[in-house]
């Protein structure tokens, strides 16, 4: 039996393009993301397979070549899709946190528990993202300096939000901060989730809002 009719891939799926009804589709892509997400975090990309990742999702090899093109194709997609969802809830953090009256210090604040609660969900994610971050001689290195770019313009804007209302400096190097922002929050939680897994998401979050007003904010010691 053909590979893209196995019965596991469910009916569409390995049909051809444009056969299966798009929910079910994103469905698979997802089954295929979660899976190789948590292969390659456990041993490494080279090490893994599409044979295993097609394994671990439930589908047909097929269906991971009628997906995506490639093992690196997938994994380009998925550090896109991943940072994608990232950013997205940091700007509905900040949102939400003006729209309710909130400072943009406070906005920031509410980006880094979203960040927080996002980590925290999504743990071996945020590693090969970070692990990336360090690899200079991937094929994916443009994509991944692109997402990097879409997370950093959501802190970025806030920044500037707060540098023109007069909550922070005018002298605030907005780059260099929004960098350092987002890396904290990407550092500090995956040592949180790595070697002090038993403190609570609050615990972590009021550290590191200690931090972002004692350094950033406009109080003591701050901007």
């Amino acid at each position: 039996m053909s590979v893209l009719a196995s019965p596991r891939d469910g009916a569409g799926d390995g049909a051809a393009p444009g056969a299966a009804p798009a929910p079910r589709r994103a469905s698979t892509r997802r089954r295929l993301f979660d899976a190789a997400v948590v292969l390659i975090a456990e041993q490494g990309f080279s090490a893994t397979t599409v044979d295993e990742i097609a394994d671990r999702a439930g589908v047909a090899k097929g269906t991971v070549y009628y997906n995506f093109a490639s093992k690196n194709v997938l994994y380009e997609e998925l550090l896109r899709d991943g940072m994608d969802l990232l950013s997205g809830s940091l700007r509905r953090a900040a949102d939400a946190t003006v729209a309710a009256g909130g400072t943009r210090v406070d906005a920031l604040d509410a980006m880094i528990r979203a960040g927080l609660d996002f980590i925290a969900g999504s743990p071996a994610l945020m590693q090969l993202y970070v692990a990336e971050l360090w690899r200079t001689n991937r094929t994916w290195r443009a994509t991944l300096t692109s997402v990097r770019g879409r997370a950093l313009t959501v802190v970025e804007s806030v920044l500037r939000d707060a540098v023109a209302a007069g909550e922070l400096s005018a002298e605030l190097d907005i780059s260099l901060t929004a960098s350092a922002l987002l890396g904290m929050v990407l550092v500090a939680a995956l040592d949180w989730q790595s070697f002090q897994p038993d403190r609570s998401v609050e615990d972590v979050h009021a550290a590191l809002s200690r931090l972002l007003h004692g350094r950033v904010g406009t109080g003591p010691g701050g901007c």
